[in-house]
């Protein structure tokens, strides 16, 4: 006779914690992250090309794709000398637009529990790409996966387009024409979406929106990312004093 207890196909397993995430097959972690860093490593050709553009040698666009890897960063930084900016003005905005890499490594520190004597190498990684696609995944294992297939094929895919639209920005011509600078925000906005599943997080996200853009005319570059990050406390705490307050309410009506 079977067994009258025996879970179902495709039901939790008898005992399972339904707490606990079901683990993501590797394959799958891999061809994600593989896509993700395929995609936005393209995109260090328009980089290279920009770099040259602005006056920057085949030997300083490699070496800040090199040592620097942290796009919207390199980008800020040859956009402003290519505007005429003074190279300390453009390097303290590039700055301040990597700043958010430091709260990306604060959290990954926690999420991949990595060795000690592989942060430092895995440090040069912790960018929005990698840092989303570790994010996005359910046990400590894949994010590991994630982050180092993610990081290591884009780092490799960076570099060598980089080196290549630098050789061939004469070739090109106008870069602004092809847009290809904006591949690298369009994957990250397309892993960022699908993240947001409740209220409270599309509030952050829109209101984060709403500042970046409103103060990105009158800020040098990089400021408007930070300014925008105080979207998560102010919503939150917009949020906590209507919870108070409501708290209060039911409390009244409780002794009425």
């Amino acid at each position: 006779m079977t067994d009258q207890t025996a879970s179902a196909p495709g039901s939790p397993a008898l005992g399972a914690d339904p707490a606990v995430p079901e683990p993501k097959p590797d394959r799958a972690v891999v061809r994600d992250a593989l896509g993700v860093g395929i995609a936005v490593g393209l995109s260090g050709f328009a980089f290279g090309v920009t770099s040259a553009g602005a006056g920057l040698t085949v030997l300083q666009t490699c070496a800040l794709s090199l040592l620097v890897f942290t796009g919207a960063s390199q980008f800020a930084l040859v956009g402003a000398l290519a505007a005429g900016g003074n190279p300390l003005t453009a390097a303290a905005g590039a700055f301040f637009l990597g700043v958010r890499n430091a709260f990306y490594g604060l959290r990954l520190s926690q999420l991949l529990r990595l060795p000690a004597f592989v942060r430092p190498f895995a440090a040069q990684w912790v960018i929005d790409e990698t840092t989303a696609v570790a994010l996005a995944q359910p046990t400590r294992r894949s994010a590991r996966i994630g982050f180092t297939v993610t990081g290591l094929t884009l780092y490799v895919l960076w570099n060598l387009t980089t080196l290549a639209g630098a050789l061939g920005a004469e070739a090109l011509g106008d870069t602004d024409a092809w847009g290809l600078d904006a591949a690298g925000p369009a994957v990250f906005l397309a892993l960022l979406a699908p993240m947001l599943r409740t209220a409270t997080e599309r509030t952050v996200a829109g209101v984060a929106v709403v500042l970046g853009l409103g103060f990105l005319p009158v800020l040098p570059a990089g400021v408007p990312v930070l300014v925008a990050a105080l979207a998560a406390p102010a919503v939150l705490y917009v949020q906590g004093g209507r919870g108070v307050r409501g708290g209060r309410g039911r409390g009244k009506e409780a002794k009425r």
